[in-house]
Parts: C-alpha cells; sequence; structure tokens
C-alpha cells in the first residue's frame, strides 16, 4: 500500500472523503464497493476525469465518452488490439521487433531498459496506428510524449518552463503533427485501395455518411493510444525484469519455462507460435504478480449520476469516486505477504477480465481494451530475453511512484548473448 492508501486506510478505513483538484472526493479501498461501482457503469456511475487532465487528453478523448459512443470506439480499436489480429500478425511483428532490438542492445556497454523498451514498443506500435518510422520522419514524435508524461502529474500552472507548459506544449506538437496527416488521409482516400494501418480505419469511418465520428474524437482517438499502448507497459517490463534480477529462484523457473517451448519445437529457430504463448502458464502468472506490486494505475475515476447508499453513507450525485487499486492489491487480508514477489499466488485464479481484487487493467464494461497487447508485449520481450541473453545490473533501479510508477535513474543493464544453446 503507498503511504496516501495506507495511512488513510489506517486513519479512516476503507471509505473516506477528502478533496482533490478542488472538489469533494470519495476514495474506495473496499474491494466488493469497488467491483460495485465497475459492475454499474452507464447506470449509476460513469468513467469520470479531473478537467486538468480533460485538458491534457482531450476533451472527446476515449476515457471521457460514455455509452453508445464508448462502445462505438471500443469495436473500432479491436480492430487492431482484438484476439485475431494479436494472433495472425502482432505476434511475429512483436517477436521480430523484440530481436532486432534485443541485438542491437547486447552491442553496448549498457542500456537504459526503460527507455530502451519504451522506444521499441512506440516505434513499433506508431507504425501499427499510423504508418510512423522515425528513421523516415523529420520530427521525433515520441519526445512530444515524453515532455507530455513529465507534466501529465504536476501542478496546473500554465506558465512557460513549468512541467505542465511543457506537457501541454508536447501534446500540442504530436495533435499538429496528427492533424497534418490527417489532412493529407482524407486528401488521398479516395484513391488508396486498403488499409495500411489502424489511421485508415479511423478516416473510413470519418468520411462516412451521418458519422458518429468527428474530426476532434479522430485526433483525440489517435493520441490516446499513442499514449497508452507504450508507457505502461515499458514500465511493467522493466519492473519484471528488475523483480526477476532481485528473485533468481523465480528467474529460474520461468526461465525453464520458455527454455522447454524452444526444445519442444520441430525446428528451433523458427518464431513463436500463438499455442505456445497460450501455454506459458508461468509467464502469465509472473506477469500478473508483477502488476500487481507495480501499481502503475494509482487510481480510477468515476462520478455517481445518482445519490448512492453505501454502508450507511450516501455519496451525493456529482461527487467523484477514486477506485484505489494499489490498497487492494497491497492488502495483507487479501495477499498474504503482499509485498512479496510470488507468481505462483496465481495458480488456478483466472483475471481475464479482472476482478474484485485484481483492477491492474481496470473492471466492467471499461476493461483496458489493450490488455491483452499488453500480455502478449510481455511475455513475447520475455521469451526473446530468457533464451537467448543474459544481463548483468549496471546502475539505477530505484523506484518512485508520482503516483505512478518511475524510473528516475533509469534501469541500466550490460546485455551479452548465452553460450549457443538452447534457443540458438
Amino acid at each position: 500500500m503507498n503511504v496516501f492508501s495506507l495511512h488513510a486506510w489506517l486513519r479512516h478505513g476503507p471509505l473516506f472523503k477528502t478533496s482533490l483538484v478542488g472538489r469533494p472526493v470519495v476514495v474506495s479501498t473496499d474491494p466488493e464497493f469497488n467491483h460495485y461501482i465497475f459492475q454499474q457503469e452507464g447506470k449509476l456511475f460513469q468513467s469520470w476525469y479531473p478537467d486538468t487532465f480533460t485538458e491534457i487528453f482531450g476533451r472527446q478523448n476515449v476515457g471521457s465518452l460514455h455509452g453508445f459512443m464508448y462502445k462505438y470506439l471500443k469495436s473500432l480499436v479491436l480492430r487492431l488490439f482484438g484476439p485475431e489480429n494479436l494472433k495472425e500478425k502482432l505476434l511475429c511483428e512483436m517477436e521480430e521487433k523484440a530481436r532486432r532490438c534485443l541485438e542491437s542492445w547486447s552491442n553496448q556497454p549498457s542500456v537504459d531498459l526503460k527507455e530502451a523498451i519504451a522506444t521499441m514498443i512506440f516505434d513499433l506500435t506508431a507504425k501499427k496506428l499510423i504508418s510512423y518510422d522515425p528513421n523516415e520522419s523529420s520530427e521525433n514524435l515520441r519526445l512530444n510524449f515524453v515532455a507530455f508524461i513529465q507534466g501529465l502529474i504536476s501542478f496546473p500552472v500554465n506558465i512557460p518552463g513549468t512541467a505542465y507548459n511543457k506537457c501541454l506544449q508536447g501534446r500540442k506538437k504530436a495533435m499538429k503533427m496528427l492533424k497534418r496527416m490527417l489532412d493529407e488521409r482524407r486528401a488521398s482516400a479516395a484513391r488508396k485501395n486498403g488499409h495500411s494501418d489502424f489511421f485508415d480505419y479511423v478516416v473510413e469511418e470519418l468520411m462516412k455518411e451521418r458519422s458518429l465520428m468527428t474530426e476532434a474524437i479522430a485526433l483525440d482517438l489517435m493520441f490516446v493510444l499513442l499514449f497508452a499502448t507504450f508507457e505502461t507497459t515499458s514500465l511493467a517490463l522493466t519492473m519484471a525484469i528488475k523483480i526477476l534480477t532481485d528473485h533468481p529462484a523465480e528467474l529460474k523457473e520461468l526461465m525453464e519455462e520458455h527454455e522447454a517451448i524452444i526444445r519442444n519445437r520441430e525446428n528451433p529457430s523458427s518464431g513463436m507460435t500463438w499455442k505456445e504463448y497460450k501455454s506459458m502458464t508461468y509467464t502469465n502468472q509472473v506477469i500478473n504478480e508483477t502488476v500487481r506490486l507495480a501499481n502503475i494505475v494509482p487510481g480510477i475515476f468515476r462520478k455517481a449520476l445518482t445519490d448512492i447508499h453505501v454502508k450507511g453513507y450516501t455519496i451525493p450525485a456529482g461527487w467523484a469516486v477514486m477506485v484505489c487499486p494499489p490498497a487492494v492489491h497491497l492488502n495483507p487480508e487479501i495477499y498474504k505477504d503482499p509485498l512479496a514477489f510470488k507468481p505462483r499466488r496465481w495458480d488456478g485464479i483466472d483475471t481475464n477480465g479482472g476482478s474484485k481484487n485484481f483492477m491492474a487493467f481496470g473492471g466492467g464494461m471499461r476493461f483496458c481494451v489493450g490488455t491483452d497487447f499488453a500480455k502478449l508485449q510481455m511475455a513475447v520481450f520475455l521469451h526473446c530475453l530468457l533464451t537467448k541473453y543474459r544481463w548483468t545490473k549496471i546502475k539505477g533501479g530505484n523506484i518512485t511512484r508520482t503516483p505512478g510508477l518511475q524510473f528516475p535513474q533509469g534501469y541500466h543493464v550490460l546485455l551479452s548473448l548465452k553460450s549457443p544453446n538452447v534457443g540458438s
């Protein structure tokens, strides 16, 4: 439990009122009530963000839309992140990208895994989303998102030089690039045959007669997807490697699972299959345990649509409610020895879709649409790393929370090829 949630829970209990961003907020660390909130999405509660967040992410971003409009955008996004596309296209592309990057990093005296993995995932997803190639573009799109991230949780003072101002400028530059691309796609849409990336699907929807899609929604959607697909996954992967480095027994067990996959192939040099991915039981447990401990999302906001009566109290209509996943994930009454890394605690537990005790990817109808993408990305990278390379920590690895997970000094390692045996 982070300091805020621990002290608040000890002082006030699992439900308490506080004030955030100038308005009353009810904080919930109660698993049962959290689950109820997610199940009542669109009925008693709806997604809500503070004004500073909607200013940053865009007032037409997918997280701020409700009802049919949200479902419409979710179905559109699943064209890219749905199981079929993951199985048929993204698995192979993820593996190829991971192998190329690891080979390049192994020729360097030191690599900051957080930054390197973030760049790897961003380049891959930006290519799939908007056909962006950093080697062919005059603009470094990711630098705009780095500035955006650094000011995302900052005091909202829009004065040049402040983190918040840099955040807004990063968004402005990225949105300007996306707007230019949108105009170019529209101009060439009539001459184009097929879809080269996800942006083509969005433009196609935008140009339909009586379309639900608007230019503002299209641009905010592309911006949010570019942000969401790389930052949290790179943090979780870096956290996984750090934890495994500190837990050699768990690392050995994970490595054995991946080496067994190589040995069971007819051709050890062939690529990973979907069947192999689905067989990675211990890998999935490691991923679950990592994201539980990482607690990358410190709070999930909802707004009460009507007066809510809970445990003798009334939450007035219009009040915000913050679901606090870290308080659940690190609760010793739910997880024995909660600060310990114990992947086997997930034996026999199905977390597909989330549960009242596991909210790393949200819950209910707003369960993160990119969950399968993130888990596949982590599993593929770990497979490529564990079967071909070993690593030694050089420096960094300290963690801070502001309130989200951060590696302020990075996590620098020396990568080297294993002896030519399994996985070669």
